[in-house]
């Protein structure tokens, strides 16, 4: 296929099948581990692993390559406890008068409630923020001049799961925390208009005797559907079809 100027090779390397397949089990063992965790230690992480989950995420495909995404990391101690008072107030507020009790039961499982100590405990906050728009210099004028961006939410969600991944690969937890609303997030870390609070995800080690809920996840997504399933069927690895 010919390309015009602004296109290279592609850097791509090609496994024999017995390493493909290793390095997909691999991968899918280590996932299956990964828990959303609310316990944390306060033992310090090496900075080099959340820069190195970053810049993993920013590896993410997004719409017209755009990049809407911003990662703040947050450590300081008097920031975090600002953000944790924050974010309990506006928790609080939810639990007791914005959720409604199918929400309330949905939760109940999970053993969730407004007080949020690992927004403290956790070394490093990583907020990330979906850019609604771009601001780019008039190449003229040098104003200031307003850009859309496109598939802003599937673009920073695509990242997200990919730094969840990337901390998880380097032996850190995690949890994905989104107080509704958010709007303190961006007062709290003086980010432009033009970017959202997306998810406020505390890293770093596990308390000792930390506790995730006994739940299970489904081997197969039920929408899943493998190349030789009827529409609506679902085949197991053995041949089992649910």
């Amino acid at each position: 296929m010919a390309h015009s100027a602004g296109f290279e090779a592609l850097d791509f390397q090609c496994w024999p099948e017995e390493t493909q397949l290793a390095r997909s089990r691999e991968f899918l063992a280590q996932m299956q581990t990964r828990r959303s965790v609310r316990d944390f230690s306060r033992e310090p992480v090496p900075y080099e692993l959340i820069e190195n989950a970053i810049a993993t995420a920013g590896r993410a495909p997004s719409g017209a390559n755009q990049q809407p995404w911003t990662f703040v990391v947050v450590s300081e101690p008097a920031l975090k406890q600002q953000i944790r008072q924050a974010a309990e107030a506006e928790e609080k507020e939810s639990y007791t008068r914005r959720m409604s009790a199918e929400w309330l039961a949905a939760l109940e499982p999970l053993g969730t409630d407004w007080h949020k100590p690992h927004l403290q405990d956790a070394p490093y906050l990583i907020v990330v923020f979906a850019q609604s728009w771009g601001v780019e210099p008039d190449s003229a004028s040098g104003a200031a001049t307003r850009i859309k961006h496109y598939y802003v939410a599937e673009s920073v969600g695509i990242a997200v799961g990919l730094l969840l991944a990337s901390l998880h690969l380097a032996g850190l937890a995690t949890l994905t925390h989104t107080p509704s609303p958010m709007a303190f997030l961006s007062a709290l870390l003086e980010r432009p208009a033009n970017e959202k609070p997306y998810v406020l995800i505390p890293v770093g080690y596990p308390a000792e005797g930390a506790q995730v809920p006994r739940i299970t996840k489904n081997r197969w997504p039920a929408s899943w559907c493998g190349a030789e399933d009827c529409p609506g069927s679902v085949r197991g690895r053995e041949g089992d079809w649910r």
